[in-house]
């Protein structure tokens, strides 16, 4: 139970899978104590092994820890919105795509996609030890590639903040009545056998 909130009284499966799908949310309550390196590792492994086009694995995660100038650097990347409660994060961190194989240099249709498997499996596994870990794209995405000197080649894809559960109470009061697991969509919203429904 994430911020002692179980997600079980507000997401209902409809069918049989794994526990960790439905107890996986996004809060933003964090209470700023560090983030043990042995964990930020055990997610950056899951992530790891994510599938890949070709096994091109384009993503990188660039982090900065709490505490470090390059904390500030990351936490300044965000919208004044997401600054607000990820200043509380043990750990930000930028994902970047390689946006060309490695193999032939010929453009990646899918270093995106292949970066959300990563950022997925990324997810789970800070789930699995209780932390807290939401992704943003509430940044600058102009600045971001300069401050953070990402080479030509790559894209920003996200930013992510990663902490130890906190205080709903210390949120910013707009923040504290959204602050439970979000609903999802019933299958036959989001899938058709055949084409497209007109």
């Amino acid at each position: 139970m994430l911020l002692g909130i179980d997600t079980r009284k507000h997401r209902h499966p409809d069918h049989a899978i794994d526990p960790i799908f439905a107890a996986r949310w996004s809060p933003r309550a964090m209470s700023g104590e560090p983030v043990a390196d042995a964990d930020l590792h055990r997610c950056l492994e899951a992530a790891r092994w994510a599938a890949s086009s070709f096994n091109e694995q384009p993503w990188r995660f660039l982090y900065a820890r709490r505490g470090t100038p390059h904390f500030d650097t990351f936490l300044g990347l965000l919208l004044p919105a997401n600054q607000a409660w990820a200043k509380d994060a043990g750990v930000l961190l930028a994902l970047v795509a390689k946006t060309n194989f490695s193999h032939n240099d010929s453009p990646n249709a899918v270093h995106m996609f292949d970066c959300g498997a990563a950022w997925h499996n990324f997810a789970l596994q800070g789930a699995q030890l209780g932390l807290v870990v939401h992704a943003m794209a509430g940044f600058d995405w102009a600045r971001a590639p300069g401050v953070l000197r990402v080479p030509a080649g790559y894209a920003p894809a996200a930013m992510i903040a990663v902490g130890r559960p906190g205080r709903v109470e210390n949120l910013p009061e707009p923040l504290r009545s959204r602050e439970l697991p979000s609903p999802r969509k019933k299958i036959a919203e989001f899938a058709f056998e055949g084409p497209f429904p007109g």
